[in-house]
């Protein structure tokens, strides 16, 4: 899987990504989508304690939270960077929050969705260097330095 690694932040380079909401969206070869956080996102947060998703059969808008996660220093809301149902949820996160700090774009997603007009949504994300360059601007503006926990999977490995 092709990667860069800004201040040891972790981007996976074939995912789309809404910078502004630290989230991903992969595109499934059946249509759905699978979304989750980035590596960005869980340093900021640090450990998770807890992450909670919204139920399948919900209907989400772009923007709206697909879920909340809780850490030692922050609790809020995961946006959904498109629009769609979500038809199945990440249950490991229930029981291992810290999927989400270990293995942001692997075992840490959060739900599946169907997308309802995946172009138009795609259209508003940004994905390989176009995505390199908005982190890249980002880290540097907020001074973001990513940190992993122990057992964290990384593109390298």
């Amino acid at each position: 899987m092709a990667y860069e690694k800004i201040n040891e932040c972790f981007l996976v380079t074939d995912l789309y990504y809404s910078v502004e909401d630290n989230t991903w969206v992969r595109v499934n070869d059946d249509g759905t989508v699978t979304v989750g956080m980035t590596d960005v996102a869980q340093s900021l947060a640090g450990p998770i304690l807890h992450a909670r998703s919204k139920k399948p059969g919900t209907a989400r808008k772009k923007g709206r939270p697909i879920g909340t996660v809780e850490s030692g220093k922050w609790v809020g809301p995961v946006k959904s960077p498109v629009s769609g149902e979500i038809i199945e949820v990440n249950e490991e996160l229930e029981s291992d929050a810290q999927m989400l700090n270990r293995s942001p774009y692997y075992k840490g997603w959060i739900v599946k969705m169907k997308p309802d007009n995946l172009e138009a949504d795609l259209a508003d994300l940004v994905t390989g260097e176009a995505a390199v360059e908005a982190y890249r601007a980002k880290i540097d503006k907020e001074g973001i330095t990513c940190t992993h926990i122990e057992g964290t999977e990384t593109p390298e490995a």
